[in-house]
């Protein structure tokens, strides 16, 4: 009986470096998925909207983060003057600016 214990601590130890390694490897293999599924597309869609705010220009349809429709009247450094109605404009930050919607329904 003693020496089947002695066989049993023996095995994992023996293959425990090459276990090691696919571990390793299963971990970049998971990062790498992640990295591909869900990391770089979410980068460059903000990367497509910080070049989107940055070419506003007076007269683009647009939606705010709180779902107000409008058309720039007004860009300036940090935020843009909306028109929501005749005789209505607001100031909204430029950060908050979501998307055109002249593309919408393309």
């Amino acid at each position: 009986m003693n020496s089947i214990s002695i066989l049993l601590q023996a095995a994992p130890a023996a293959g425990s470096s090459s276990s090691g390694m696919s571990m390793i490897l299963m971990m970049v293999a998971i990062f790498a998925i992640m990295w591909l599924l869900m990391i770089r597309p979410q980068q460059k869609k903000q990367k497509e909207l910080v070049k989107f705010r940055q070419s506003l220009q007076s007269g683009d349809k647009v939606i705010t983060a709180g779902g107000i429709f409008g058309v720039v009247r007004e860009v300036k450094e940090t935020y843009v003057l909306l028109e929501i109605d005749k005789n209505t404009d607001i100031r909204v930050e430029k950060s908050m600016i979501m998307k055109d919607t002249t593309n919408a329904s393309k």
